[in-house]
């Protein structure tokens, strides 16, 4: 049956006009069964309307489900005959939004002629509640109060369009982040009109993992090494770990520790052996960027560190500190040209480093296929070095940073997202941060960013991208990656992987000569783990359970919340 395409693929193409279309029936398809699911349990158990915020809070999770607000509003308005005012009320007060993306394109936006084909009655609400909003914004303005068009829901254009990310800001109680840079940005540059008119709407909430999945369940030789030093009482209250900090300096406990990370390597070499018909080194540093594969995450940007360092070692007779291995996971979206082309370009340069008999001893490069949990459940604890090197401005959190980090991995990465945080918990030595702030990257974009002052200026630069382009790593394939070079230079090296890449390379270089100190290592290793304890999830539910839900919990669970536990609370 054609219905069943509905709720077959998630997330399908959206690349031409039917994916769109089969998209927004697929959203409007999910947050309908959910909104009646909420409605039907609430009538259940009371049948006054006035008080669902008092018992409901909807949490939108980024755009995706912003249909919500309109699909409430119709089930309210019309469904139920509560009329507009009394509606709206209720609806504002039970959603909140967590945006999660600092891209512009991310942020969804609906043509309306496809809306109105679709969701004819939910475009009349939306446009109704457009003009009150406006109608109050105009009403309550003064001199500096932005212009009415950012504030808009609609969009207008030759093509008008719906803003899914303004819907779900105007019909929502609270609006947030999801790390301290990222909610200051969303302020200052994403949306700075709506918190010029309802600053009180804003606020962060830095994610958080699980340690029950992310380090008890998937690591369970850490799990149990740290529980045979400190107890278990970490499991629920991460901040716990703080205990293993005395161990860094304890012999006994890095040795242990080391053996733990080494039995890890083993069982992810053999993974890697099997899926990727490569041997690799469990003795070698593995570097791993597991991520979804986007631009602004920059795989790209570690491809030219390791053609660099494969040009150092062919060409210039360089040996480097320690052997490394290069091992990438993650997938791609299905329209998503470059970020395919990406996944290319790696398994190509892995194919010419790990059969070149100068470099395969000291570099192997490795792309784990079919990423998913149970895959990333055997990476994360085999991790030595994460790489977290987004532009810095563009990633909004991340949640990788945290789990390879819980599991005894340092950070290779820019000032961006919870980076930042970790950083800050973990102390500047023991982490490894390279590259522009987001504060010099806004300067350079507005300055007039040229990529060409890079290529001509920097020898790694050039020789990286003039080897690219030479077809070192396509030899059956001329011209396979010239795209490279043209984005690069010619198409603005949108992400700024130029400007990065000198300082990005001699922090590889650094972080190689730490791993050469095994004491070292391991050290600020344990350093990382115990300080873990800000990112667990139960103190992030916590912080939306207080500050935005107004979920008050029993006596004695809240007197359990400085120790990181949550308990089953109730409305």
């Amino acid at each position: 049956m054609s219905s069943e395409t509905i709720s077959k693929v998630l997330y399908p193409p959206d690349s031409n006009d039917e994916g769109k279309e089969l998209r927004l029936i697929q959203e409007y398809f999910f947050v309908a069964c959910a909104i009646r699911d909420v409605l039907r349990r609430f009538e259940a158990q009371t049948g006054d309307f006035q008080l669902l915020p008092e018992k409901v809070c909807i949490q939108l999770n980024d755009t995706h489900p912003a249909l919500g607000v309109a699909e409430l509003m119709r089930c309210l308005v019309d469904e139920r005959d509560i009329p507009w005012d009394a509606a709206w009320s209720i609806t504002e007060k039970t959603f909140g939004y967590t945006n999660h993306t600092l891209l512009p394109e991310a942020l969804e936006r609906w043509p309306v002629p496809l809306f109105e084909r679709v969701l004819p009655r939910h475009l009349q609400i939306i446009y109704e509640v457009n003009q009150r909003f406006l109608q109050h914004v105009t009403e309550i303005s003064t001199t500096s109060t932005p212009n009415l068009s950012d504030l808009s829901i609609i969009e207008e254009g030759p093509t008008k369009h719906v803003r899914m990310a303004n819907l779900a800001i105007v019909g929502s109680r609270a609006v947030n982040g999801v790390a301290a840079l990222h909610s200051e940005l969303v302020k200052s540059s994403l949306v700075p009109h709506f918190h010029q008119i309802m600053p009180e709407k804003f606020s962060n909430k830095t994610n958080g993992i699980t340690p029950r999945r992310w380090l008890r369940v998937c690591n369970r030789g850490l799990s149990d090494l740290i529980t045979d030093a400190i107890g278990s009482g970490w499991v629920t209250d991460l901040d716990q770990l703080r205990q293993l900090e005395s161990r860094a300096g304890d012999g006994g406990f890095r040795e242990a520790f080391h053996n733990v990370k080494q039995d890890n390597k083993r069982r992810l070499a053999e993974i890697v052996e099997k899926t990727c018909r490569v041997s690799v080194d469990p003795l070698s540093i593995f570097d791993v960027q597991a991520k979804r594969i986007h631009e602004y995450k920059r795989q790209l940007l570690n491809v030219l560190n390791i053609v660099d360092q494969y040009l150092r070692i062919t060409r210039d007779g360089w040996t480097p500190a320690v052997p490394k291995t290069y091992i990438f996971a993650g997938k791609a979206a299905p329209g998503y040209w470059r970020a395919k082309e990406i996944i290319k370009l790696i398994n190509s340069v892995g194919d010419v480093v790990n059969n070149d008999p100068k470099a395969k001893d000291h570099l192997r490069v490795v792309f784990i296929p079919d990423y998913r949990v149970s895959v990333a459940e055997r990476i994360v604890p085999a991790c030595d070095l994460s790489e977290q090197i987004s532009t810095a401005g563009k990633e909004a959190s991340g949640t990788g940073n945290m789990k390879f980090a819980l599991n005894g991995a340092l950070t290779i990465g820019t000032l961006d997202g919870a980076n930042i945080e970790i950083g800050e918990e973990v102390g500047s030595d023991n982490i490894f941060i390279f590259g522009r702030t987001a504060e010099e990257i806004d300067t350079m974009r507005s300055q007039g960013y040229n990529p060409w002052e890079f290529y001509e200026s920097s020898h790694t630069v050039r020789r990286v991208l003039d080897a690219i382009r030479s077809d070192t790593f396509s030899p059956g394939s001329p011209g396979r990656f010239e795209w490279v070079f043209h984005a690069l230079l010619y198409q603005g090296d949108e992400y700024f992987l130029l400007a990065d890449l000198d300082s990005y390379v001699n922090c590889q270089d650094r972080s190689s000569e730490e791993y050469s100190n095994r004491e070292s290592w391991v050290s600020k290793a344990i350093i990382n783990v115990a300080n873990m304890g800000k990112f667990s999830s139960d103190r992030t539910i916590r912080e939306y359970a207080n500050e935005i839900w107004g979920i008050q919990g029993h006596p004695e669970s809240i007197d359990s919340h400085s120790r990181g536990h949550v308990e089953t609370v109730t409305h």
